[in-house]
């Protein structure tokens, strides 16, 4: 979609992004420069890719032998 029709048509626009929560692409002289999307699609990714990154920084510490075995761990809690 072009960035004229953009800036012709935010309202519609807005609206449509709110009921159907899907990306819209922009183009700038035929080529995608920008994304928009509704305020609670942008929210889900930002947590999705926090929840990415703790699984990615456990994988790295797991890798890095920074961990304790859950025999270890409940035997533990089961003594306190």
């Amino acid at each position: 979609m072009p960035i004229s029709y953009l800036k012709s048509h935010i309202a519609e626009i807005a609206r449509d992004l709110s009921e159907s929560r899907e990306p819209l692409p922009i183009n700038q002289n035929g080529e995608t420069k920008f994304v928009i999307m509704d305020v609670k699609s942008y929210e889900e990714q930002e947590e999705t890719l926090a929840l990415l990154k703790i699984l990615a920084l456990g994988n790295r510490e797991i890798e890095q032998g920074k961990f304790r075995d859950t025999e270890d761990v409940f035997a533990e809690l089961d003594e306190q």
